[in-house]
């Protein structure tokens, strides 16, 4: 009866659904919950003030500042990322003695722990020990050591370069699933044709890698929209707050300035944003996916 009414598929799933909805629904209800209140700290009481607190944060130059910030850093991430992931899953699906070990091997910055590549680049970067300013003074490019995470600028383009590199033997990983699914034929009848290599990436790589970048631009959008660890652990927001992102800015609302509804505020403000992102690019997605 129940299989003749369609109802049995729903009520296998609904055991799953519904811890899924308990998982994910409770702490966004009390987010929600919380920043409609204006408690300080944990565990302390606070009382309703209804949509104070957004009213507070939307008038607050700071936050439209992390905001600029967070979407420099996420679009400025999926290019470096995407270009870096690109060039290595392409180099990856050649045929040349010691490929295997290669693909086993380009992980490595991906798996490391995050403190451990902190640790790494601070010294790299480093002004007094580093090898970065000697390498670059001995090839002539600049004529005195730098401080990588002295000024605004320089250390948010330095921490673009740290996450990048972290993240993009991930994303080479699925660029190069992608394109272990083209078939060789297509390639070859191209080489046949008199086809360049510059050619058949633009009539043939292209084309079929474009649904699977177009994947990894939403889901690596919305990773690197939350990247905390790398930041906080690196300049902790500074210098002058040149990196002091969304995510950084909640952390030191709830924990260093004692305002914990505000900084539920926040986070619930950056969930709706990537919530909506993530409907209208899946959307767009599956769109692009029916015309293709």
């Amino acid at each position: 009866m129940l299989r003749e009414s369609g109802i049995l598929p729903f009520l296998l799933v609904a055991p799953a659904l519904l811890f899924l909805a308990a998982i994910l629904g409770w702490p966004l209800v009390s987010a929600l919950l919380l920043s409609l209140q204006n408690i300080t700290i944990i565990g302390s009481e606070g009382r309703w003030v209804g949509l104070s607190n957004y009213q507070a944060i939307l008038g607050n130059p700071g936050f439209w500042k992390a905001a600029g910030l967070s979407a420099v850093w996420v679009v400025a991430n999926a290019v470096v990322q995407t270009a870096l992931a690109l060039a290595a899953a392409l180099v990856l699906n050649q045929r040349f003695p010691g490929v295997r070990v290669a693909r086993t091997w380009i992980v490595l910055s991906w798996i490391v722990p995050t403190v451990v590549v902190v640790m790494i680049w601070r010294w790299l970067f480093s002004t007094s020990g580093g090898m970065v300013n000697p390498l670059l003074m001995s090839l002539g490019i600049i004529d005195r050591p730098i401080g990588f995470f002295g000024r605004p600028w320089t250390a948010m383009g330095t921490l673009i370069f740290i996450n990048s590199w972290r993240w993009f033997p991930f994303l080479a990983l699925m660029m190069l699933a992608g394109l272990t699914r083209i078939p060789d034929e297509l390639f070859e009848a191209a080489r046949i044709d008199g086809a360049g290599a510059f050619q058949r990436f633009r009539r043939i790589t292209w084309p079929l890698l474009t649904p699977t970048l177009l994947v990894l631009a939403v889901v690596g959008t919305l990773l690197s929209f939350n990247v905390f660890d790398i930041i906080w652990l690196l300049t902790a927001g500074g210098p002058s707050g040149g990196t002091r992102t969304l995510p950084v800015m909640i952390y030191e609302t709830a924990f260093k300035g004692y305002r914990l509804s505000e900084a539920a505020t926040i986070s619930v403000m950056a969930t709706l944003l990537l919530m909506t992102f993530a409907v209208l690019a899946t959307r767009w997605l599956a769109r692009e996916a029916d015309e293709r």
